[in-house]
């Protein structure tokens, strides 16, 4: 049996070829892609000032949770047009008495909230301040991790720059809906594994050197050192819980990198020789694991229902009062047995969600953007809002950067050939991340799903592209003649895809342009 002679970050840099001196560029880099990111995304933020597609739930949701712990019913006097009131400047218009039934955790509703806090809820910047917020941070987020699950700190700038011109992070960045704060608290969590997996590697090497050199050696059997509390586990489950709170569909996300986890921890027994090492990972991890991710988003996302909880007009609030306990549940408190029947009618709203819609798509269409999500359109006639030629348009479109997306879908085949055959684990750890946001769509038969959900695994997109890029690039010890090949080959890219984000951005931000303008854009008649 022999344990790892070098750190995880010294075997990557022998074997990545990241010298010693790109450790700035690896802060750097992803820094300068956020500030340009952010400068594009905070740029003209209010436009339109108008509540754009679900902006009409959450944006309105949010300031209900600013004023009364939780979401009201539309009422009063704008119950038929409360968007064209709030619009206006009129944010009244919730009846005061009445919870609504709402099918989306607090979670996201309240990270908006807390720009309307600081802008005001007659602010189209405040509507969405918070999620473009987030949205540049994880930029620097996927910079960082690109660096530090590829091993390079070109790849981790790379990763980033390709984050901040992708037009459907960009434009979810720009919009108050839910999906990108999903997206964001995922990608922490994920981050914060992929920080234990280095340090508990670290930690495992040094405790099977420090048992090998005692008097005696190893007992046979040994089912290697434990390794404590391992702190990132907790973050990612507080980040996981997080998630959930802002869509159920973060439980996707919590059970798939539960299991990444416990598979990494695996690998790590088996490298320094452990005899049976997933039956000493099931035995030393596991169960830790789980009690610092599992449950810690379990009550996560309970907290999360504290406005609920203490308001006196939540939704279904009364619910148990006039519904007896059942046989062998009356030891549940009232208050708890409402709440669980309110997330029962969430359940129910989900299951049932079969109503045809123009926009709806199937998730085989999402990698080559086939069916982008209309979001806000308007097509002004000669002479109004500005408009100079016989018809213009004013539209966001959440096309995905093309040049990303189609060789996302390409590298999908190069990462699952490098995890099942040559063993990657970057592989496999950047296929957890579709595992988690993307495979499950195709559970849900008919449902009505759309598009624009993809922003929830864009990250991982990302990451699959610059891993390909990656291998375009060469390796350290290739010719001189193929790293510059390479070089020319992903400068080009990088490039092109640039200048097609720039194409579109029109498109993304609602800007005047002429019809014909418009249509030259729609690439597909899919897209119209």
């Amino acid at each position: 049996m022999s344990a790892m002679t070098a750190s995880e970050e010294q075997l990557r840099r022998r074997l990545l070829g990241d010298p010693p001196g790109q450790r700035l560029l690896g802060w750097i880099g992803p820094l300068v892609a956020m500030v340009v990111g952010g400068i594009l995304r905070f740029w003209d933020l209010g436009n339109p000032h108008q509540l754009v597609f679900d902006e009409t739930y959450y944006v309105k949701q949010a300031w209900s949770m600013l004023q009364y712990g939780v979401e009201m019913r539309n009422g009063g006097p704008f119950g038929e047009k409360p968007d064209e009131a709030f619009t206006h400047g009129t944010l009244s218009v919730f009846d005061p008495t009445n919870g609504d039934l709402v099918v989306h955790g607090p979670v996201g509703k309240w990270v908006i909230a807390a720009g309307e806090a600081l802008f005001g809820g007659d602010s189209s910047v405040g509507w969405r301040f918070s999620v473009c917020v987030l949205g540049t941070l994880s930029i620097l987020l996927v910079g960082r991790i690109g660096r530090r699950l590829l091993g390079s700190s070109v790849l981790g700038t790379m990763a980033a720059l390709l984050l901040a011109v992708e037009g459907h992070h960009f434009v979810h960045s720009r919009t108050g809906l839910l999906d990108l704060i999903l997206m964001f608290w995922a990608l922490v969590a994920f981050g914060a594994l992929l920080l234990d997996r280095d340090r508990s590697r670290g930690l495992l090497a040094a405790r099977v050197a420090a048992a090998q050199s005692r008097p005696g050696g190893i007992p046979a059997g040994w089912l290697g050192p434990r390794l404590g509390a391992r702190p990132w586990r907790w973050v990612a489950g507080l980040a996981l819980g997080l998630a959930c709170g802002t869509k159920w569909s973060g439980a996707y996300f919590l059970a798939v990198f539960g299991l990444l986890t416990v598979l990494w921890d695996m690998g790590a027994r088996r490298a320094v020789g452990i005899p049976s090492p997933a039956y000493a990972a099931l035995r030393r991890d596991a169960p830790l694991a789980f009690v610092a991710i599992v449950p810690v988003a379990i009550v996560t996302y309970l907290a999360s229902w504290w406005g609920w909880f203490v308001s006196d007009h939540g939704y279904n609030k009364s619910w148990a009062a006039s519904h007896p306990a059942e046989p062998g549940w009356g030891w549940m408190p009232d208050l708890l047995r409402s709440w669980w029947n309110y997330q029962a009618q969430i359940l129910d709203f989900h299951r049932g969600l079969f109503t045809p819609h123009a926009y709806q798509s199937s998730p085989w269409s999402w990698m080559i953007q086939g069916r982008p999500t209309s979001m806000f359109a308007e097509y002004p006639k000669l002479g109004e809002q500005g408009c100079t030629v016989d018809m213009c348009a004013k539209v966001i479109t959440p096309i995905g950067t093309p040049t990303i997306w189609w060789l996302a879908t390409a590298s999908l085949f190069v990462l699952a050939f490098r995890w099942a055959l040559r063993r990657d684990w970057r592989a496999g750890a950047i296929l957890a991340g579709y595992a988690g946001g993307f495979f499950p769509w195709f559970l849900l038969g008919d449902r009505t799903i759309y598009q624009f959900y993809a922003v929830a695994f864009v990250p991982y997109a990302v990451l699959g592209v610059t891993y390909v890029l990656g291998l375009g690039l060469g390796a350290p010890d290739a010719s001189r003649e193929r790293r510059q090949v390479g070089a020319v080959a992903v400068g080009s890219y990088l490039v092109v895809t640039t200048l097609v984000f720039a194409w579109f951005l029109p498109l993304y931000t609602a800007q005047l342009t002429s019809y014909d303008q418009w249509w030259v854009h729609m690439w597909f008649p899919s897209w119209v």
